[in-house]
């Protein structure tokens, strides 16, 4: 069955949940509740909640502020927004100051699709990621997404937390959504074409090529996986789910005996995901590393899944990309 909720309403189903018990959690919203599915959160806790308006620069720094009175602020906004308007308050305010701030960039990537490069966010990963003590995170869908919310809610650091506007088909399901944080899971092709995560020193064929994706590119890279499977090619998909820090180990570990590495992101081709995998694989265990990303121009106006289908970045794309890197 399709899956019809998007991540943002996880992201609020959880933060309502810890909220009864726990009155330090705020969530602070840029005119955005609506979009950001945190409408009901602000119905059901007025007193922790905080509309500041189109003013993206004033939400971060008044989150902070309320964090450093021992406050829990998530702080939501369009990703497009939060990562460049209030680009120094990210820095200064929450990474340097080291609140506990957790920056929620609603809508990211090319949700917002006919809107067009003002509202797209292609920089952030690389932009919040250069930014010293801001961890990154692009759950792959709303199994995920609750628990990597809730793991936040037990730590004191700053994060960025990018999330779609659209639904995302599951990854996982209730009864098994592998998670750790910080680290990444490896996922492969059942004989039946069904997933499972991949057990630490389980025995078993190395895989011809390793595909690390994050965020909304995951479900297509899996599918990626199961129709290389049906051409004889191995393939394991690398939920990189925490771009940073980014699972060093898990990535060596999958990409050891590997032929070759594509990576699948929703971002520009420079200094994102696959910036980074490539970093690390030229580093530790040199080989073949594609990369698979938005343009580095104006994308194309249409839906997320036409822009998607446009630049090759759907299962198909990546299939035949995993082939030419193998080739």
């Amino acid at each position: 069955m399709k899956n019809t909720i998007p991540n943002r309403k996880a992201i609020c189903d959880v933060l309502m949940e810890h909220a009864k018990e726990d009155k330090d959690i705020v969530v602070l919203c840029s005119d955005s509740r609506g979009s950001a599915s945190l409408a009901p959160f602000f119905a059901e806790f007025p007193e922790q909640s905080v509309e500041v308006g189109i003013a993206e620069q004033d939400l971060v720094s008044i989150a902070a502020g309320m964090a450093a009175c021992g406050k829990k602020p998530f702080a939501a906004s369009p990703a497009s927004f939060v990562s460049t308007r209030s680009y120094e308050q990210c820095k200064v305010d929450v990474a340097y100051s080291r609140t506990n701030v957790k920056l929620i960039g609603i809508s990211g990537g090319i949700s917002y699709g006919a809107l067009g490069m003002s509202h797209h966010s292609a920089q952030d990963i690389a932009a919040m990621s250069a930014i010293p003590g801001m961890r990154v995170y692009l759950p792959s869908d709303r199994f995920q997404t609750a628990k990597l919310i809730a793991a936040l809610l037990e730590d004191q650091q700053g994060a960025y937390i990018r999330v779609g506007r659209n639904p995302v088909e599951d990854v996982y399901n209730e009864e098994s959504c592998p998670f750790e944080m910080d680290k990444a899971t490896a996922i492969r092709i059942r004989s039946d074409g069904g997933i499972c995560a991949k057990v630490a020193g389980e025995e078993e064929k190395s895989a011809d090529v390793v595909i690390v994706a994050c965020g909304e590119m995951v479900y297509p890279s899996v599918c990626a996986a199961k129709l290389l499977k049906e051409q004889g090619i191995r393939a394991e998909v690398l939920d990189m789910y925490c771009v940073k820090p980014l699972d060093r180990e898990g990535l060596l570990a999958a990409a050891k005996d590997a032929k070759a590495v594509v990576t699948v992101e929703e971002h520009s081709p420079f200094g994102g995901l696959g910036s980074m995998v490539s970093q690390v694989i030229g580093a530790e265990c040199p080989k073949k590393v594609i990369n698979i990303a938005l343009p580095d121009s104006p994308v194309i106006t249409g839906t997320s899944q036409e822009v998607f289908d446009y630049y090759g970045m759907n299962a198909e794309g990546i299939a035949k990309k995993a082939q030419e890197a193998l080739a």
